[in-house]
């Protein structure tokens, strides 16, 4: 129990005290996949509710910012990026969901970027559900992470892991996993992460 950060001596869950940590930029990838009909992808921006990938985003967003009022463990941060994207594959019938979080802060944002793509693909999932009551979701999963104690981190996923060769799930195939369009995160590091669920950083 005692390599679990969020269980102490006595096996109580708790919060972790970061309150000794330095402040340290830190920077988070997660994506999700969401799988739906060839004709479903085509009819993204004209759903009954509206623009799915524009309301998916703001669901996103809006998610992050109140990851610690719904994930019970976790420290509310200031966030001071958030960009979620969406990547419609018409032909593969997915939509691929990228988000990326960054704070300056004690703790680390994986959570704010995991909850980003969790709730923006749920969200694709309530605007098109009128049309495809088949949708799936998959694929939710940390992607990088920089900054903190810990250092950088970036997973990498074999070629087609949530779709055709090179679909790794963020646009432009090619970029290193964790790869923002900006550059933000780029630096391949280590695979793996710390075990027993414990918040990296």
């Amino acid at each position: 129990m005692s390599e679990l950060s969020h269980v102490d001596e006595a096996g109580e869950v708790r919060m972790v005290d970061v309150g000794g940590k330095p402040l340290s930029r830190r920077r988070a990838v997660a994506r999700a996949v969401v799988r739906v009909a060839p004709q479903t992808v085509g009819q993204l921006a004209s759903l009954p509710k509206g623009d799915a990938l524009v309301t998916a985003k703001l669901a996103g967003i809006q998610a992050a910012k109140r990851t610690s009022e719904l994930i019970p463990l976790c420290h509310p941060l200031p966030l001071t990026d958030l960009q979620v994207s969406i990547t419609p594959d018409r032909t593969a019938g997915l939509l691929r969901i990228r988000a990326e979080a960054a704070t300056t802060g004690q703790t680390g944002v994986e959570m704010e970027a995991m909850t980003a793509a969790s709730v923006a693909a749920l969200t694709v999932y309530d605007m098109v559900k009128g049309v495809e009551r088949g949708v799936t979701i998959g694929s939710v999963r940390l992607i990088a992470k920089s900054g903190g104690k810990s250092g950088d981190w970036v997973r990498h996923d074999p070629p087609g892991h949530d779709g055709p060769a090179g679909a790794g799930g963020a646009p432009g195939a090619g970029r290193q996993p964790g790869a923002r369009a900006a550059g933000r995160i780029s630096k391949p590091s280590r695979q793996g992460g710390r075990g027993g669920g414990k918040r990296p950083g």
